[in-house]
């Protein structure tokens, strides 16, 4: 495979870029974008051979899941097996952001996109470029950090072209990401656990889920 690489605005993302990189999640393929919170791939959740690509690219294990970006809380609850007043708690204080929420899965995500686990990390970014190519496509996309797996996730896009030619299709190179990784919370236990701390506090976190 021949990865190409073509320059974007991080802020005002160029059109002819955006369809060119939907054009290529159409077809099944993986695309590198920047984001709010470093660079990540994106891919179709709904295309079990999309996933299957997603997977080879990073060297992840089929078990772990692979995270969904989505375009606002109401595209989120659709993926949700049962919301709660935590799910709404968070997304409205910190989406869109570096908040990804851990929910159990609705029906309508395939099981290997969760890791067979039945679980969905889902976030809301505020990277004008998510934010396009998620409405070019029309639904959720998968959104998993820019790296082999284990390894640290990609700030730029010559960075990732370095280290994934080959195994994406295209690289938006919107420059250097200077964000923090995104915090990932779970709330499919009756109690929160916070499983990754990122550019949002344990802290904030816990002030926002306090019993009122």
């Amino acid at each position: 495979m021949t990865t190409d690489l073509i320059e974007i605005n991080q802020d005002s993302p160029e059109p002819k870029a955006i369809e060119r990189a939907a054009a290529a999640v159409r077809r099944g393929e993986v695309v590198a974008i920047p984001t709010d919170a470093l660079y990540t791939l994106v891919a179709d959740p709904f295309s079990l051979q999309a996933v299957g690509r997603v997977f080879q690219a990073k060297g992840r294990e089929p078990q772990r899941s692979l995270p969904v970006i989505v375009s606002d809380i109401q595209m989120g609850e659709e993926l949700v097996k049962e919301t709660n007043s935590r799910f709404y708690l968070l997304a409205r204080r910190f989406w869109p952001g570096p908040l990804t929420i851990i929910v159990p899965a609705s029906a309508r995500i395939p099981l290997r996109v969760t890791g067979n686990t039945g679980r969905l990390a889902l976030r809301h970014s505020r990277s004008a470029v998510a934010q396009a190519l998620i409405e070019a496509i029309g639904h959720p996309l998968i959104s998993t950090s820019a790296n082999i797996s284990g390894q640290p996730t990609c700030r730029s896009g010559i960075e990732v072209f370095g280290l994934m030619d080959g195994t994406v299709s295209l690289v938006l190179d919107g420059g250097h990401c200077v964000g923090e990784g995104p915090t990932t919370i779970d709330i499919t236990e009756p109690y929160w656990q916070l499983i990754k701390e990122g550019a949002i506090s344990e802290k904030e976190l816990a002030s926002c889920l306090k019993p009122s």
